[in-house]
């Protein structure tokens, strides 16, 4: 990758990962509802009037929508407001790798090999070993929420797989409609219409730059940036750098608001990040896409990898994106090595023969030469 893409890269991985300081401040002004339903519409609109329609069923544009939007959002929310550290919440969230691959094998048939099983393992070790130390001293109904909306994301990617979309940022920005009533009618019913009107009439400028930053930041331009990455380069390339969100996310979260990072939880961390590393397949040779309509399944098929890997953060990245960047280029045959087995004998020889017959010494121009011949 060029410098400036890693540098790219980085960054979006900062950003995501600071959103979850920035979702705990959100909290703050909004219930988490009616808070994961601002930031949808304020996501959703005015690009959706600037952008073209999906190039995928609409069924599939419903589905993500609720799956990642209702389920996968709607259930972090709920859980950072219920006491879930902002920095533990961006650790926890990639087991969304391991539902991923457990959930493709289930829907795709995509057997995961015997170092994507060892990493689900000590994924699941790291989240055993987070759930002790959070269990020593926090809820434990905000920490199985926020488990919860990994294994929603997990189904999310399995969905947008399915899809397969050409185009990530319009996916997302037509997802991102979808879960706007949906989310609006679940805070009026929960949490209460008093209540909402309440955090909307206090809205101020600390409250609007929140949700332009979850919404335009966060979630246009990084799934947009990330959009981009996967189509010059390899998902294999890009996709290790969703492994330092949780970094940042701990660290924001340790600088910005306080939070006590234990050894338990750095033990957490290692194991979950290197667990999400082997079962994103980072490190592993991958294969060459199918062509398009190849399978039994007859959507295209993207060059091999966890479906959670590509995305790991948004469904809008999982393997939707066209593997152009991901197929090998043959180089062409040198033209100095000696034809394949069973090739014709009529082939022009590299070398020019003398079509005189006359010349003494000078082969018939169809007999084949002789190594002495070339000498």
């Amino acid at each position: 990758m060029r410098p400036r893409h890693i540098a790219l890269a980085v960054l979006v991985a900062a950003l995501w990962g600071v959103n979850f300081v920035v979702i705990e401040l959100g909290l703050d002004h909004f219930p988490p509802l009616l808070f994961s339903a601002l930031r949808f519409l304020a996501a959703a609109v005015p690009a959706i009037f600037l952008l073209g329609r999906p190039s995928v069923a609409w069924k599939w544009v419903v589905g993500v929508g609720l799956v990642l939007g209702v389920g996968k959002f709607g259930l972090l929310f709920i859980g950072m407001d219920q006491g879930m550290p902002a920095g533990l919440s961006s650790l926890i969230l990639q087991i969304q790798a391991v539902f991923t691959a457990l959930f493709a094998a289930l829907a795709l048939s995509e057997r995961p090999g015997r170092i994507r099983v060892a990493g689900m393992a000590v994924a699941l070790a790291g989240i055993a070993v987070a759930a002790v130390d959070e269990g020593a001293g926090g809820p434990v109904l905000a920490f199985v929420l926020v488990v919860g909306a990994a294994a929603c994301w997990g189904v999310s990617n399995v969905l947008t797989r399915r899809a397969a979309p050409k185009d990530a940022l319009t996916f997302m920005v037509w997802v991102s409609a979808v879960p706007v009533l949906p989310l609006l009618s679940l805070s009026l019913l929960f949490e209460g219409p008093d209540r909402d009107a309440e955090a909307l009439a206090a809205l101020d400028w600390s409250g609007v730059g929140i949700i332009l930053f979850v919404a335009w930041v966060s979630t246009v331009f990084g799934f947009g940036a990330w959009g981009f990455l996967l189509r010059q380069y390899p998902a294999s390339s890009v996709a290790p750098f969703t492994l330092l969100v949780p970094v940042f996310g701990m660290s924001s979260a340790a600088l910005v608001l306080g939070e006590d990072v234990s050894p338990l939880r750095w033990c957490a961390a290692a194991l979950l990040v290197g667990g999400v590393a082997l079962t994103s397949g980072v490190g592993l040779r991958t294969r060459t896409a199918a062509p398009l309509g190849s399978g039994r399944t007859g959507v295209p098929r993207p060059v091999e990898q966890d479906a959670g890997a590509a995305a790991l953060l948004s469904s809008a990245t999982a393997s939707g994106l066209p593997a152009a960047a991901d197929t090998r280029v043959r180089r062409p045959a040198d033209p100095a090595a000696p034809p394949p087995p069973g090739a014709s004998a009529s082939r022009t020889p590299s070398t020019p023969t003398n079509p005189d017959p006359t010349r003494p010494g000078t082969p018939p121009a169809a007999a084949p030469r002789s190594p002495a011949a070339a000498e």
